[in-house]
């Protein structure tokens, strides 16, 4: 881009800046909740709405406003926009394997939750996640084996229930949704902050490749934040010690 498109392009940016905020104010974490679920049963029944994509390009030059940002893993089975049918510039997506949080991860989400304005989070795990698959069967080369790191604690909170085989790599990948909230929450301040002063909820949710449902594991708000880290802690801490942990929050049922 030369400096004179540069300086052309600035007003247009900071009016879709502004454009952002007030956009995102204006939707509680409930009502986006209600729009990708709804979405998300338009991709299951495969009657997913029309989309005028040129149309919708020229509004966004000016900037975006999503209504929800979406941690989830770099799985190509998982698109979040096709999932909840949502079109350009409706989620703020993050996609890592293994959905796990490091330093970019976490600038990434403190982008769209404090400058964005997105009033929702979702940290969305999926069915047979091969990142999970790998934790449990333990051995990584190169950076592979930072990710395997972050999720190796899931794996051995899961190992508790002396589930074996895929039953294990399933109950890893719920365990490890809630792991990456508490990490998050434990090494983002400014997320944390925002969900105590109610202006962030959290959503763990997975996504099930079999039916192309997602369902919730686990809602964060202010409410329950302070115990969402204490319990997760007392989860680490006793598989960091070798003891039984202690339970989760209560999960929905799978389908």
């Amino acid at each position: 881009m030369t400096l004179m498109a540069a300086v052309l392009c600035l007003p247009a940016c900071l009016i879709g800046a502004i454009a952002s905020e007030e956009t995102a104010d204006a939707i509680s974490a409930e009502d986006a909740w209600s729009i990708l679920m709804e979405g998300n049963e338009r991709f299951v029944s495969g009657e997913v709405a029309s989309k005028d994509f040129p149309e919708r390009r020229s509004e966004l030059v000016s900037g975006q406003s999503p209504f929800v940002t979406v941690v989830t893993c770099s799985d190509s089975r998982v698109p979040p926009e096709l999932i909840f049918d949502q079109g350009l510039g409706d989620i703020f997506v993050i996609r890592v394997a293994g959905n796990v949080m490091d330093p970019i991860v976490l600038g990434s989400v403190e982008y769209g939750v404090e400058h964005l304005h997105t009033p929702l989070l979702v940290i969305l795990g999926h069915q047979c996640c091969g990142a999970v698959t790998a934790a449990t069967e333990g051995g990584a080369e190169g950076n592979i084996e930072s990710i395997m790191t972050e999720i190796e604690p899931a794996v051995e909170i899961a190992r508790e229930t002396n589930m074996t085989g895929s039953n294990l790599v399933e109950e890893a990948i719920d365990e490890n949704v809630d792991l990456v909230i508490k990490n998050l929450l434990d090494r983002s301040p400014i997320t944390k902050e925002l969900v105590e002063e109610e202006k962030l909820t959290i959503f763990g949710a997975k996504y099930f490749l079999e039916t192309g449902e997602v369902v919730v594991l686990t809602e964060v708000d202010a409410s329950n934040v302070a115990e969402m880290v204490v319990e997760e802690e007392e989860k680490v801490a006793a598989f960091e010690s070798g003891e039984t942990p202690t339970a989760a929050i209560p999960k929905e049922e799978s389908p």
